[in-house]
């Protein structure tokens, strides 16, 4: 009962009952209208123990899908349909806030209408295929954005953070990992810009930095979070510079009083081999707010991960789909459920996959 992770801790001016964090997940459960429902409400509400929950990637406009029947935050009916989530977390005591997202070169054609997705470079990600409206499909050759299309991106989360708030959120999460649209300006292997938007690091960190601008200027900076992802090979990236680009941008986001800085650090879902990965120690260095670890934790490594003084807080996925009590199972001991399979992790079926799992029932010593 002694663990670190089930001492409380303050988030600024939010304090939360353990350092267990829900990360975001994309479950693709708000049908072709995108919009959030009550289904997704109880699968929040059912995990709201966790001392704070970040929902799946929501898109900041229509420009931004790539995911089929994931939600939005661009409208009013899916700014409607997110207070249910945040009524339903709330009402269990819960700390929750929106990821914000825009897929960028990880969408396709087929979601826009026949238009190709945008990006800042037109360069395409080199292998795989997309799960989209009319199937898998290739990739495809982005876009890249003009110059004078990069206030109105940035607008568009702007709105989408202010209508989180109007939904009842408390905070919001900027989603600038994965291989998604602010990770591609981010990252050279993506970003051949050579505007003002790319070439060197702190070109490259540019459109990040007017993100959060823009969106501090309708929440204060200590509800607003940033996830990165500098060891990932996800969506096909890894830069040579990876080390000099994170640890440039960690050392600028310092300066904002952000609410956390969340990082990818972990390996489990591969590393793209460029070098040492990247630690939350490395961060912890530049980076002096709060700091989330993320990606293929166990109790126990992230016990000794806080309590050596590299996170403050420890986010697990997977776990927590098919054991939604997570913090229940770890605090008494109890074992996990087995894990869901891949194959219910975003396919629209409804509750099956998503709010069927049982909390976990203690045998019963006589």
């Amino acid at each position: 009962m002694n663990s670190v992770l089930f001492q409380p801790f303050r988030l600024h001016d939010l304090t939360l009952p353990n350092r267990i964090v829900l990360s975001p997940m994309t479950r693709g459960r708000a049908g072709t209208a995108r919009l959030p429902n009550r289904l997704m409400a109880e699968y929040y509400a059912q995990r709201s123990s966790a001392g704070l929950l970040i929902t799946e990637a929501t898109t900041v406009s229509e420009e931004a899908e790539g995911w089929s029947e994931s939600p939005g935050i661009y409208t009013d009916a899916m700014t409607e349909g997110w207070k249910h989530t945040a009524k339903a977390v709330h009402e269990k005591g819960g700390v929750i806030f929106l990821q914000l997202w825009h897929t960028g070169r990880a969408s396709h054609s087929s979601f826009h209408g026949g238009k190709p997705p945008v990006a800042p470079s037109a360069i395409k990600i080199s292998e795989g295929e997309i799960h989209t409206p009319t199937g898998k499909q290739p990739y495809e050759v982005p876009r890249a954005l003009e110059t004078s299309e990069i206030p109105r991106v940035v607008a568009d989360y702007r709105r989408a953070a202010e209508r989180a708030k109007q939904a009842g959120f408390d905070g919001v999460e900027i989603h600038a990992a994965n291989g998604y649209l602010i990770d591609e300006f981010l990252q050279s292997k993506t970003n051949h810009r050579t505007d003002k938007y790319g070439g060197s690091v702190e070109n490259r960190y540019r459109f990040l930095k007017e993100v959060i601008e823009g969106v501090t200027s309708v929440l204060p900076a200590r509800r607003v979070g940033v996830h990165l992802s500098p060891n990932s090979p996800f969506n096909d990236m890894g830069s040579p510079d990876y080390r000099e680009q994170f640890t440039f941008v960690a050392g600028q986001l310092d300066r904002f009083g952000l609410a956390y800085l969340h990082v990818v650090d972990g390996l489990a879902f591969g590393f793209h081999k460029l070098g040492e990965p990247m630690t939350l120690a490395e961060f912890r260095k530049v980076f002096h707010g709060p700091l989330v670890g993320n990606c293929g934790y166990t109790k126990d490594t992230a016990e000794k991960v806080i309590a050596a003084g590299h996170a403050d807080l420890i986010s697990f996925g997977r776990p927590f789909i098919s054991s939604p009590d997570l913090v229940e199972r770890f605090r008494n001991d109890w074992p996990l459920a087995e894990p869901a399979p891949m194959s219910d992790w975003s396919s629209p079926t409804g509750a099956k996959g998503y709010t069927d799992f049982p909390a976990h029932v203690p045998t019963l010593k006589f």
